[in-house]
């Protein structure tokens, strides 16, 4: 049998701007998302004729609806192979976050599987593959800040020059107890009156002006049309985002939540944050800091 293991990095997005409803049921959105330099870790055991995922987490599912099997899946339908194979996930990455956990085991397995297999998928075949299984697993295969289009399986390395002014930028991340599912948070966006929808012009009249700044920073581009919908139904997001932005920081939801994040002077000390966000939310909180990869 062959083993290999592989990160599996959460992710932030610095814009999400939601740009309307699809005929499909989807939405369309302009986004730059970052991996952190830190997440789960994916191994994959080759062997048997059947795919079985196991996790240290026992609130992840193990049976199909696993993300990790659907990729396994969707790998030996595209690629023909035959094989079996044993995951195994080392949970880090909370769940109901907008830092795309599952959706990063799955590209994660996806690209173990390939290697295992003598890559039969090139580059393009995967990033099929990953766009069929979650709209969040393209940006993952990319390994760096991404900027996505459609639904999420357009994907494109953000430019040298912008990612050089994001690269290695600390970053706390942050979630209540709660967590807020993606199906509720699209739909209550749709349902909004008007709309919560950003002109697609807007949005990437946006992107291009930071994208062509030398100057502009991590700060100046973050936006998160899903902020709408989560804020309105959960009101300790934001009164803790006030507070934090007191410190003189920016700060953000993820995704469709509910994590948040605060970007870190590189000098800055996180334990007075910390303690803020423990005195607001309680010491379940999830609090860890991490680099942009």
């Amino acid at each position: 049998m062959s083993t290999t293991t592989l990160p599996a990095p959460a992710k932030i997005n610095l814009l999400l701007a939601v740009t309307g409803r699809r005929a499909d049921g989807f939405h369309d959105l302009v986004s730059i998302a970052a991996p952190l330099a830190w997440g789960d870790t994916v191994t994959v055991e080759a062997g048997g004729d059947s795919f079985s995922v196991e996790c240290d987490d026992p609130t992840v599912p193990v049976d199909a609806s696993n993300l990790v099997i659907r990729a396994a899946q969707a790998f030996a339908g595209a690629s023909g192979w035959r094989g079996g194979a044993r995951f195994a996930i080392e949970k880090r990455i909370p769940a109901g976050a907008g830092l795309g956990g599952a959706s990063s085991d799955a590209a994660s397995a996806l690209m173990a599987l390939n290697e295992l297999a003598g890559s039969p998928l090139d580059e393009p075949g995967l990033a099929r593959v990953a766009s069929e299984v979650g709209s969040d697993c393209p940006l993952f295969l990319a390994k760096g800040p991404v900027v996505m289009r459609g639904r999420g399986e357009r994907v494109e390395p953000l430019p040298r020059e912008a990612y050089q002014r994001i690269r290695g930028m600390r970053v706390l991340v942050f979630k209540p107890g709660l967590a807020i599912p993606t199906p509720w948070a699209y739909a209550s966006l749709a349902a909004g009156a008007p709309p919560g929808y950003v002109a697609p012009s807007k949005a990437e009249a946006r992107l291009a002006a930071w994208i062509a700044n030398p100057r502009a920073k991590a700060e100046d581009i973050l936006f998160n049309s899903m902020e709408g919908p989560a804020f309105a139904k959960f009101a300790a997001l934001p009164c803790l985002l006030e507070r934090i932005r007191r410190f003189g920081l920016a700060a953000g939801m993820s995704g469709s939540g509910s994590a948040c994040f605060a970007l870190l002077k590189e000098r800055t000390s996180a334990a007075p944050l910390v303690g803020e966000i423990r005195e607001a939310w309680g010491p379940s909180a999830f609090v860890v800091e991490a680099r942009i990869a």
